[in-house]
């Protein structure tokens, strides 16, 4: 008996959610801060993003002009340079940097093996997570010579992420992880920071 489409096309382990392997999950990544669905985003819709996830006021200024500025004319190859620095959703794959995991191939798509590899080779302390000095070793192997682009963007968003979203231990769980790249952390994170600026 065949088996299923959706099933061929995804890979799960354990009780993982399993990720869609021939979409570009890195547009869902991006997706997040696209906050009026034009599949635009703006320096402001990124500050909103980052507020949203609890990041500070001035970090995430900081940081709107930091992504857009980095990532604007990447993804609108063969346009006029804007001074709104839009970054186009559909293009995010182009402005994927060097020095990171590999977890994303030059589409876009979700690598579940370069997932787990950040795992087998970092995760020394628990086997699913990583302590802030893992993740400053990860980022450490990860860099590729003379790649200062590249290794300032993927220290910055590591940091981001271990900032937001480690737990009460100091950890980044794998799950939580797995999230950042299918995009479900964000909405996770927005409506944790919501649910905190409440009380």
């Amino acid at each position: 008996m065949a088996s299923s489409p959706s099933l061929e096309n995804t890979k799960q382990r354990g009780g993982e959610k399993p990720i869609p392997l021939h979409e570009n999950v890195l547009q869902k990544h991006a997706a997040f801060f696209d906050k009026n669905h034009d599949g635009v985003i703006y320096p402001w819709e990124t500050f909103q993003g980052l507020r949203e996830i609890g990041n500070g006021i001035f970090s995430s200024v900081g940081l709107s002009l930091f992504i857009n500025l980095g990532l604007s004319q990447t993804t609108r190859p063969g346009k006029f340079p804007s001074l709104l620095f839009p970054i186009e959703i559909k293009n995010i794959h182009l402005g994927k940097h060097g020095s990171d995991t590999g977890v994303y191939d030059t589409e876009g798509r979700f690598l579940p093996s370069k997932f787990e590899d950040i795992f087998t080779k970092h995760a020394h302390t628990q086997p699913n997570a990583l302590t802030y000095d893992e993740l400053m070793q990860m980022i450490q192997a990860n860099r590729e010579p003379k790649d200062i682009k590249g290794r300032i963007g993927g220290l910055v968003e590591w940091k981001i992420l271990y900032k937001v979203a480690k737990d009460k231990s100091g950890l980044l769980q794998k799950e939580t992880i797995r999230g950042v790249y299918d995009g479900s952390l964000f909405e996770m994170l927005k409506k944790e920071h919501s649910t905190h600026t409440k009380k």
